[in-house]
C-alpha cells in the first residue's frame, strides 16, 4: 500500500487519557483500526467492581482490532505519574502525535449541594488535568521535521448564557476551562505546528457517567462510537490550518461526509437528547 493510501493515524502514536472505557476506549479502537500506537492512560488497573473495563483490556481490544497499544496506570490528578507516564509513551513509541484530553470529572449540583472535595475533583481532573498533561506531552509532540500533531480537548463550546452555569456552576467551571486551554494552547502551540481543538456532541452520548444525572433515559443517547468517528475526522485535518476551533461531532462528521447518524442511536426507537450546552430549544437541561 503506497503512503497515499495508508490510513489516517496508520503508525501514529495516539495517547488518551481516560482510556479504559467510555469515550475514550472508543477512540482508541477507532484508532486501532488504523494501525494506530495507542497509549491508554488511567487509574483503572485492576477490575471495578461497579464499571467496566482496565487500561489492561482495552490494550488487549486495542492490539486485536489492529494496533499497537501500551497501558499506562496513571492518576492525572499527579503531575508525577503524568509526566512518568509521557516518559513511557516515549520509551515505547518515540513521540506523540494526538493527545486526546478525555479524562473527566461530573458532578451536576448547584453550589449548595456540592462540597468542595467535589469541586476540587472536578477542577483537579478537567482543567487542572488537561493543562499538565498538555504540558508534558508537549516536548513529545515537537519536532524538527515540521509535520505537527493535534491536541483535542473533549470540552464545549464556550456560550456565557446563565442556563448552563445555574445549576452546576462548578461543572461548568471546569469544563469551560478546558475549553479555554483550547484558546490559549491553540495560539501558543500555532508556531510549532500543533493543532489544540475541542470536540463535544451534540447529543448525549451513553457512558457511565450518566450514573450522575438523576433520571437519565439512557435509551435517548448515542453509542460512544460516534465521538470516536468525530475525532478521527478531526485529527485527519492540517493541524496548521485546523486550530482553535470549537466541534460539535455532527459538524465535523459533515465536513468528511458522513451525515448519517442513524447508526450511532442506542435505541432506534428513542430520539437521542441534546447534551449539556448545546443551545437547542429542545434541550432537557434547559427546561
Amino acid at each position: 500500500m503506497s503512503e497515499a493510501n495508508q490510513p489516517q493515524l496508520a503508525g501514529k502514536v495516539v495517547f488518551i487519557s481516560g482510556g479504559s472505557r467510555g469515550i475514550g476506549k472508543a477512540i482508541a479502537l477507532r484508532a486501532a483500526k488504523d494501525g494506530a500506537r495507542v497509549v491508554i492512560a488511567a487509574k483503572t488497573v485492576d477490575p471495578h467492581p461497579q464499571l467496566p473495563g482496565t487500561i489492561h483490556e482495552t490494550a488487549e481490544e486495542v492490539r486485536s482490532a489492529g494496533g499497537e497499544a501500551l497501558a499506562v496506570k496513571m492518576d492525572i490528578r499527579d503531575d508525577d505519574q503524568v509526566d512518568a507516564a509521557v516518559q513511557q509513551a516515549v520509551a515505547e513509541f518515540g513521540r506523540i502525535d494526538v493527545l486526546v484530553n478525555n479524562a473527566s470529572a461530573i458532578n451536576l449540583t448547584p453550589v449548595s449541594a456540592t462540597p468542595m472535595k467535589r469541586v476540587d475533583l472536578m477542577f483537579d481532573v478537567n482543567v487542572r488535568g488537561t493543562y499538565t498533561l498538555t504540558r508534558a506531552a508537549l516536548p513529545a509532540m515537537t519536532s524538527p521535521d515540521g509535520l505537527g500533531g493535534h491536541v483535542v480537548n473533549l470540552s464545549p463550546p464556550l456560550s456565557m448564557k446563565p442556563v448552563w452555569f445555574a445549576r452546576h456552576t462548578a461543572y461548568t467551571i471546569s469544563k469551560y476551562g478546558m475549553s479555554l486551554c483550547v484558546l490559549g494552547m491553540s495560539e501558543e502551540f500555532r508556531s510549532v505546528g500543533i493543532a489544540v481543538n475541542g470536540l463535544w456532541p451534540k447529543t448525549v452520548i451513553d457512558t457511565e457517567a450518566l450514573r450522575m444525572i438523576p433520571g437519565m433515559d439512557r435509551r435517548a443517547t448515542r453509542k460512544p462510537e460516534i465521538m470516536a468517528d468525530a475525532l478521527h475526522a478531526l485529527v485527519s485535518q492540517d493541524p496548521k490550518t485546523c486550530t482553535g476551533e470549537f466541534f460539535i461531532d455532527e459538524e465535523i462528521l459533515a465536513r468528511v461526509g458522513i451525515t448519517d447518524l442513524s447508526g450511532y442511536d442506542t435505541d432506534p426507537n428513542v430520539p437521542p437528547m441534546p447534551d449539556l450546552f448545546v443551545d437547542t430549544p429542545d434541550s432537557p437541561f434547559t427546561a
